[in-house]
């Protein structure tokens, strides 16, 4: 089940924070509970993502992306993530996730969210998303100068770049398996 309460207490907690600008990171606090473990103890890998959410929500929050939504009557879609878990998260540990827009070209938001145990990052997410208007992309250049960006996209990173490329000759619809 989607953690509602959970979205709701990110929300109530970054109300408070200082708006941030577009290419500004993110820091948001959570504990690893007993329902986010799976059979092995450790956080589930559909709950990290489910945890990732809540990261991007609290970062539009804060870059002013959730009030342009309800303004324009946009949404949002992820339409691709690559994920890579590098340590276990346990049950009651601390994280610190780390969320910020690494760039955009002209369909796509990219976002980098990694989580923090103490020092060491124990998972990071690379997401594709698109803020959405009846059922196609909205421009990212009209999304970003809504939020206040005025220049052009900035420069993506290169394995970011790499990623893109990769992803634009991974067939679609996949075969089916033989």
């Amino acid at each position: 089940m989607y953690p509602f309460v959970r979205l709701g207490w990110q929300m109530l907690k970054t109300r408070s924070a200082p708006p941030l600008g577009v290419l500004d990171p993110h820091l948001s606090h959570h504990l690893c509970l007993p329902w986010d473990l799976d059979g092995f103890g450790e956080l589930n890998n559909g709950r990290t993502l489910t945890l990732y959410d809540l990261g991007r929500f609290t970062l539009g929050a804060r870059v002013g992306l959730l009030a342009a939504l309800r303004r324009r009557r946009w949404g949002l879609a992820v339409a691709g993530a690559s994920i890579r878990y590098r340590r276990r998260v346990t049950l009651f540990q601390r994280i610190e996730m780390r969320t910020r827009v690494a760039g955009w070209d002209e369909r796509f938001f990219y976002i980098v969210q990694s989580m923090w145990v103490d020092d060491t990052c124990t998972s990071q997410a690379l997401l594709r998303t698109a803020v959405v208007a009846r059922g196609r992309a909205v421009p990212t250049q009209e999304v970003a100068a809504e939020l206040g960006w005025t220049g052009p996209a900035p420069e993506m990173p290169d394995w970011i770049a790499a990623w893109i490329e990769a992803e634009a000759i991974r067939p679609w619809p996949p075969a089916a398996p033989d």
